[in-house]
């Protein structure tokens, strides 16, 4: 199976302006189109800007809505699947999610992010519920987790054992947690043996300070492809054949012990410090 060339967007786009950010996706879409890429992935709330404070509820819309036919209407003219960030409005209920529409415009997966980070996120959207979603393209399975989603080690492991071959991570890192990107990503891709790509937004938003650093790490916590902190486009491989060898080497899926890690999942108070 030939490798999936994969495209990240690094850009905070136009915060407010749904219009200039489908502009900005277009245009990059175009761009990873002529490098060969097969897939592009957008940061977290691409399709709006993040730091929108008080107009995320005029600004979410249904999974189906307006910018899902402009994404959808992107991806078929430039021939790629796109994954994308926005707030999705459920009746009274708004998500953070990132939807993957493929290249011929068809809906794939949306995912709801299930760990919500800091004020503004618990202010204004619901958590998910479903842990593991996943797609198939170009014979690659793909999941999706959403920024903060990555940094807890059993949501990257549940979709390991749930088959996922590259995990798309559109993200908002924000200043001073660029050890994530550098460090946790690769981390989480050589531990649970799969590709992570991790699109990042940059530079300041509102109260925020985006970090940039976007990159696709392989099984061997390696980077494919890596970006520095300011707007970017960066492409890398992720190749089917060599994940396969590599989860023959490494032993970590295999040697596990499930048996021993039940409490994991148990609800225990702190014990008292002695």
């Amino acid at each position: 199976m030939p490798p999936l060339r994969t495209a990240l967007l690094q850009s905070s786009g136009r915060p407010g302006s749904p219009a200039g950010n489908l502009a900005a996706l277009d245009e990059a879409a175009g761009r990873a189109a002529a490098g060969g890429a097969r897939l592009l992935l957008a940061p977290e709330m691409f399709l709006t800007g993040y730091a929108i404070g008080d107009r995320v509820p005029e600004l979410a819309e249904p999974a189906d809505g307006p910018g899902a036919g402009a994404v959808a209407a992107i991806a078929v003219r430039h021939g790629l699947a796109i994954g994308y960030g926005y707030p999705e409005r459920d009746g009274t209920r708004i998500f953070n999610s990132v939807q993957l529409v493929g290249a011929g415009g068809e809906r794939l997966a949306n995912y709801r992010k299930t760990h919500l980070f800091g004020s503004f996120e618990q202010r204004w959207f619901t958590p998910g519920t479903e842990p593991v979603v996943q797609a198939e393209l170009d014979g690659v399975r793909i999941g999706m987790l959403i920024c903060y989603d990555v940094e807890f080690p059993e949501n990257v492991r549940a979709h390991a054992l749930a088959g996922t071959e590259l995990l798309l991570v559109p993200t908002a890192l924000m200043h001073p947690y660029q050890f994530v990107a550098e460090s946790l990503v690769p981390v989480r891709a050589f531990e649970s043996q799969l590709y992570v790509a991790y699109a990042n937004r940059t530079g300041p938003e509102g109260e925020f300070e985006f970090a940039g650093l976007s990159r696709i790490a392989g099984p061997d916590g390696l980077a494919r492809a890596a970006a520095g902190r300011g707007d970017e486009l960066i492409i890398g491989d992720v190749d089917p054949g060599f994940l396969t060898g590599s989860r023959a080497d490494n032993p970590y899926l295999r040697d596990r012990r499930p048996g021993l890690y039940t409490a994991l999942s148990e609800s225990r108070p702190a014990a008292p410090p002695r």
